[in-house]
């Protein structure tokens, strides 16, 4: 079939995303793609962005919760879900796997493919195997992938460790019965209720044989992964146009640039904002903070500090000294694409993986969440600050790409039209 008969024949696809922002903004960055190839989309995502789908022109049907923080008191800003909600949250896990397939298998109607990305798909590969549909997995770190090169992502807690390890397969092997523990049973339930044979592994389960990497070669380069046939795409960037918020750019225009620290969907605890704080300002240093789900009072009528909600990291990123921030996949390849120097605050799963990419390309430097004191991060903030590392993540920028999205929507058109 060639390229013109391609397009001449509609294509629709159903592109499956759970979890936070990071998760859903690169499958819409793909599903955009898709639809400039000229093929229909439907999304499943969490309730909260399917009006931002919708308002890009989307079908969106809703799967599983709210990945948000609870509102707090009246008059203060959005609190970090406590221990008690984290745990309320795990243990909901079961009734999240019936609504996953209780909500893909009625969207996936008409639908010639499913794209399930990140690996909490407990869901989409067993509806494609029932409607008799391809079903590609998509991940965002090489971690994800079982390798003999690297550990399994860490649970909470717990610090992942760069390098092959003497032990991985046993490690691996504890990841899966991690997975099969937490899901399996609920998993088969649901395949048996549908006719289906059950499975006995979860994680090779959702991550398929043939898995798609959607991040850039550069920052991210492909791990061995035998019994699997990975391709790497790249980065899915959504391209954001948004204009900064006239104080912001008052705040930038005021001195010298800031450092921004910001931890997105991260529950940050006040003494790691704090110790963010006191360290931007040891090192002399103003600071843009970003609230995002971070648990900390209000910073009003701090002259040094700013804070800030959502922000459009690809304008704001330009116009700051260093950046602080979690460790997600989008966030650092961001700030890579960017050029600026980088402290990463690594608190669980692949965000590790990040803060070592970070240090090895020589881009920056990465201090745990459970080592992030005052004089650590201050003395991280002014070693990013030396000249050397800036060239560096100057030079590290002109190897990212971000043309991922556009990259994987061809690969998905061949695949349905193969």
């Amino acid at each position: 079939m060639t390229g013109i008969e391609n397009k001449i024949i509609t294509r629709r696809v159903l592109l499956s995303a759970v979890g936070t922002r990071g998760d859903v903004q690169p499958v819409l960055a793909l599903a955009l793609e898709i639809r400039r190839l000229g093929h229909d989309v439907r999304l499943c995502i969490p309730p909260n962005f399917v009006g931002r789908a919708e308002e890009m022109g989307f079908e969106a049907v809703p799967v599983g919760v709210e990945m948000r923080v609870p509102a707090a008191q009246a008059g203060s800003a959005q609190s970090a879900l406590t221990t008690e909600q984290a745990q309320r949250l795990r243990e909901s896990m079961p009734d999240l796997i019936t609504d996953q397939f209780d909500s893909i298998q009625p969207a996936v109607e008409g639908c010639d493919v499913i794209i399930g990305a990140n690996a909490h798909q407990y869901a989409a590969p067993s509806i494609a195997e029932l409607k008799g549909i391809p079903y590609v997995s998509a991940v965002y770190a090489p971690v994800a992938l079982p390798s003999p090169d690297h550990a399994p992502p860490p649970a909470p807690g717990t610090v992942w460790e760069p390098g092959p390890p003497d032990d991985g397969a046993r490690l691996w092997r504890e990841h899966a019965r991690v997975w099969n523990e937490r899901s399996l049973e609920r998993i088969n339930v649901n395949r048996s209720q549908r006719g289906l044979e059950p499975i006995d592994d979860v994680y090779a389960h959702v991550l398929g044989k043939r898995p798609w990497l959607a991040a850039d070669p550069y920052l991210a380069p492909m791990p061995s992964t035998p019994g699997l046939q990975v391709t790497q795409t790249g980065d899915w960037v959504l391209e954001d146009t948004s204009p900064l918020d006239p104080q912001l750019t008052a705040f930038l225009d005021e001195g010298e640039p800031p450092i921004y620290a910001g931890f997105g969907s991260m529950p940050a605890q006040p003494e790691i904002v704090g110790a963010v704080l006191d360290g931007a300002r040891s090192a002399g240093r103003r600071i843009v903070l970003g609230r995002g789900w971070a648990n900390f009072d209000p910073m009003a009528g701090v002259p040094d500090c700013l804070e800030i909600e959502a922000v459009n990291h690809r304008r704001l990123f330009g116009r700051v000294a260093a950046v602080v921030h979690h460790g997600g996949a989008g966030t650092t390849a961001a700030a890579m694409r960017a050029g600026v120097p980088q402290v990463v605050v690594p608190m669980f799963s692949d965000q590790f993986y990040w803060a070592e990419r970070v240090r090895r390309l020589g881009t920056g430097a990465g201090v745990p969440a459970k080592q992030a004191t005052a004089d650590a991060i201050a003395v991280a903030i002014r070693d990013v600050l030396e000249p050397v590392v800036l060239d560096q993540a100057q030079i590290v920028a002109g190897h990212v790409v971000s043309d991922g999205a556009k990259v994987a929507a061809g690969l998905l058109v061949a695949e349905v039209a193969g």
